[in-house]
């Protein structure tokens, strides 16, 4: 059983559901991650082959400012989600269960 022991958890997950749940969570992130530095790649090369045009040199300057600035705040985003999370005893946002209305 795996247990978090910072957390003092009561209740323990075995290793089976948390690489279920732990593994397509991360598969998640790396691909949001691997677009946005798909961009400021993309950004660079179309920043060495401008040839020193000024516009395509605007365009590639601002495409890797975007993706600079939208792992920023995929980062932050992800902050403040874990922050309330942990404020609020566990409350999840990223994964809600909802139950039914009806009973």
């Amino acid at each position: 059983m795996i247990g978090n022991p910072v957390l003092n958890q009561s209740g323990s997950v075995n290793g089976l559901a948390y690489f279920q749940k732990f593994i397509p969570a991360a598969i998640d992130l790396a691909l949001v991650v691997g677009v946005l530095f798909f961009f400021v790649i993309l950004g660079a090369i179309q920043w060495i082959s401008s040839g020193g045009d000024k516009q395509a040199l605007e365009g590639a300057r601002s495409k890797i400012t975007s993706a600079i600035i939208g792992i920023v705040i995929m980062f932050a985003l992800f902050a403040v989600v874990s922050l309330i999370s942990y404020f609020f005893g566990g409350l999840s946002l990223i994964n809600p269960t909802i139950s039914p209305l009806t009973q």
